[in-house]
């Protein structure tokens, strides 16, 4: 037999006042944990006590309307590959964002142009948005400004007028990618383009990196030798890497960047699997330094990527919500330097 229960009108704040015998403002007081005032710890208990036996929660909305603005950070877009670096790094932020009183909050990619994903994110009202999507107009950043929202951020995407940017340059990582193997004499390079679209901004990117450092002529002054920078489009298949290794054997490639760790262990084992040897054959260099790039035969060589601390992030987001008016800068938070082992 199945129960069906109705939903019950949700405890107020004036229902908790009456059960623990004090007045609504000493309630408000009390679960808001407004600091000063003279309420007793008895008091105090009492108060917690009902709103426990209630089941009453502050109504954020009315929270929002008597402070002027929301708790609520939004971190917007997964134009970042979901994988260990960014949930480790989301992870932290929330943690840090709620010691400072915030909320973080992951709001999924909007399929929307122009300016309504901005108008979505403004009717949360939100304190701060920060945003990875490259979506975010600056007529957006206005609409967000008007609606309340106190700091507009992006983060690792191209500058917007009206917002702080935060610049994670992975154009760097394929510089310090494409360096090393230039610096151990590798002379023709593939580079590895995933297909997937959410990858775009971070794969040409890094393709430039390597190209730029291919043009450094004091990189290749004591050689003379040129140099061929190969992108290599790839579909995150084993067939497709099978048919990469093809590729790099017919265009006599010595070295692959492959875009991250996860590509390179695609890519190092079909090479192998084609008879191609690593590294005396053919190099290959991923990014990211996980942990099972240290576990491979032979162990990756990689860039590993510093991204920003979460409470660094958080106190950069609590300082900009305090000062609305701040005149917005830029900052490069991505720090990279080479691991080298045994693949390159």
């Amino acid at each position: 037999m199945t129960i069906h229960t109705k939903p019950s009108t949700p405890p107020t704040s004036a229902d908790v006042a009456r059960l623990a015998g004090v007045s609504r403002a000493t309630v408000s007081f009390v679960l808001n944990d407004t600091p000063g005032g003279r309420v007793s710890e008895q008091t105090r208990r009492k108060v917690r006590a009902a709103a426990e036996e209630l089941g009453y929660v502050p109504h954020a909305g009315a929270r929002s309307l008597r402070a002027g603005r929301s708790a609520i950070v939004l971190l917007v877009g997964h134009s970042w590959p979901i994988g260990p670096l960014f949930s480790s790094f989301y992870r932290e932020l929330q943690q840090a964002l709620q010691r400072h009183g915030y909320t973080g909050v992951l709001y999924g990619r909007s399929p929307a142009t122009g300016d309504d994903p901005a108008r979505a994110w403004a009717e949360l009202r939100p304190a701060a948005v920060l945003c990875l999507e490259p979506v975010l107009t600056p007529s957006g950043v206005e609409t967000l400004h008007r609606a309340g929202t106190r700091a507009v951020v992006t983060l690792g995407i191209p500058p917007v007028a009206g917002a702080h940017t935060l610049v994670l340059d992975q154009s760097e990582v394929g510089a310090a990618a494409g360096a090393h193997l230039l610096a151990t004499g590798r002379r023709r390079i593939g580079v590895v383009v995933p297909t997937d679209p959410g990858l775009d901004a971070f794969s040409g990117l890094r393709l430039a990196g390597v190209r730029a450092a291919a043009s450094d002529g004091s990189t290749l002054a004591a050689s003379g030798d040129a140099v061929h920078v190969e992108p290599l489009p790839l579909d995150y298949t084993e067939q497709a890497a099978a048919e990469l290794a093809d590729r790099c054997r017919d265009l006599a490639l010595d070295a692959v960047f492959a875009y991250n760790d996860e590509y390179a262990m695609l890519v190092q084992r079909a090479l192998q699997d084609a008879g191609l040897e690593v590294p005396e054959q053919v190099a290959v260099v991923g990014a990211d330094d996980l942990m099972l790039a240290r576990l491979l035969r032979p162990r990756l060589t990689t860039v590993h990527l510093t991204l920003p601390d979460g409470e660094e992030l958080a106190t950069l987001v609590d300082r900009l919500v305090s000062e609305p008016d701040k005149v917005p800068t830029t900052q490069n938070l991505l720090g990279v330097r080479m691991v080298v082992r045994e693949s390159a």
